[in-house]
């Protein structure tokens, strides 16, 4: 225990160094804590809420936690694996902070299933979640997210490892037009959301969804805004690394994307999909990112594409794209979009560090536990850095679900603040 919350300590003490960010006002989610949900409190104050079974529902479950009403801290007495049996988590009570890094090792993994977060006020840190096949046919419509919020706000999901799903990894969505105005679409969707320090890689390609090939990484839907997309490793995704759609304001920070497929950062407004409501501008600072393609990544894959000639606003500086061979690859599809001089978009307590470190500080730092890392998590990162990875089609060619033992240990309050849920 003494080793792990010396290496969470270490891990928070290194992400506020290199960020260089300054402490608003009012108390954070938890330390280092960046971006439009940085502030909310999650469910500080609130009861505690432990989870003591890997079972999929009932008492003691994760399902039951979420379930329960009221400001709560969900903290857990169990590691090892969590079948969800083909039933995605619903979270729709508001002011929860679900803390996977109380859980003994192996930590918490959810598998066959993912997290549908239709609330506010919401922290989550320190999960795995790995929908995969689960046993169905190909193009057979098993369409799973890993993590989704549907119209939920104030959000930060935080060191968490989203992989293999059937539809996106790890997105912001809703409604794109519940309302009469753009005012009402922003407010009764997704709004002022951070996704840092995460492992967003591996969506499945050939699989179960009923269109065939769909690998994919973020999905930021029509109207989602203030989003902060920061610090993580976007790993062997076919596109959406991450996707943009209309009328979408995000900060797009120090991430690193490794062997896509055929896109990396990518703006759509499909026209057909706001017939009779007027189009609406998205406003886009993407700063200090890496991309590195892979051995399979398509020829003609840039940087930062705008498709169907969206309307939108970008502001890009200091971002880096290199091919296989370590080439300078192109920054703008179409060469001649527009770019913005200065940044008209930002959250003010963000501040990139320079992309000769992205790499190595992402390495050490994304996913759900990486003072011990599952080789689950271990294999995607060391694929990054050697520049090895690759698309997959399921969970199967990487040797499939994980099955750890399940481990259990008594929370112990007193070794956590549990004010930021940081061990002591």
């Amino acid at each position: 225990m003494i080793q792990v919350r010396s290496a969470l300590i270490y891990a928070v003490a290194f992400s506020c160094l290199v960020t260089g960010f300054a402490e608003a006002q009012g108390l954070k989610a938890f330390p280092g804590a960046l971006g439009f949900g940085a502030q909310t409190p999650g469910g500080r104050g609130g009861a505690i809420v432990k989870v003591t079974t890997l079972a999929s529902r009932g008492k003691g479950s994760l399902r039951a936690a979420l379930e329960t009403k009221g400001p709560r801290i969900v903290v857990f007495e169990v590691g090892g694996v969590i079948d969800l049996e083909g039933k995605s988590l619903k979270l729709n009570e508001p002011f929860i902070t679900l803390a996977g890094q109380t859980a003994p090792g192996p930590g918490i993994t959810l598998i066959k299933g993912g997290l549908d977060i239709r609330a506010h006020d919401v922290v989550i840190q320190h999960l795995a979640i790995r929908p995969g096949e689960a046993g169905h046919a190909k193009k057979s419509d098993w369409q799973v997210d890993g993590i989704t919020t549907d119209g939920g706000s104030q959000i930060i999901i935080d060191h968490c490892s989203c992989t293999w799903s059937t539809d996106e990894n790890l997105s912001a969505s809703g409604e794109r037009h519940e309302g009469s105005t753009p005012e009402d679409w922003r407010k009764n969707t997704s709004h002022d959301i951070t996704i840092s320090n995460c492992i967003i890689a591996e969506a499945l390609s050939e699989s179960t969804h009923p269109k065939g090939e769909h690998s994919k990484g973020t999905l930021l839907h029509d109207n989602v805004t203030n989003v902060c997309v920061i610090n993580n490793l976007y790993a062997c995704n076919v596109d959406r690394n991450p996707m943009t759609k209309g009328g979408v304001s995000a900060i797009i920070v120090n991430n690193w994307i490794s062997a896509p497929g055929k896109k990396a950062v990518q703006n759509t407004l499909v026209p057909e999909e706001w017939t009779g409501h007027e189009p609406q501008m998205s406003r886009l600072s993407i700063v200090g990112n890496v991309l590195e393609w892979g051995a399979g990544t398509s020829k003609n894959c840039s940087f930062f594409i705008n498709q169907l000639d969206s309307p939108v606003e970008v502001f890009l500086d200091d971002n880096i794209a290199v091919d296989h061979a370590g080439q300078t690859v192109a920054q703008l599809s179409p060469p001649t979009l527009p770019v913005l001089a200065k940044r008209s978009f930002w959250s003010d307590d963000v501040r990139p560090i320079p992309t000769k470190d992205v790499k190595k500080f992402i390495a050490a730092n994304v996913g759900s536990r990486p003072w011990d890392r599952d080789p689950i998590d271990a294999r995607i990162v060391k694929n990054a850095v050697d520049r090895t990875g690759k698309i997959i089609h399921s969970e199967q060619e990487v040797g499939g679900y994980p099955t750890y033992p399940e481990t259990r240990r008594p929370f112990d309050e007193s070794k956590w603040n549990m004010k930021t849920l940081q061990p002591k």
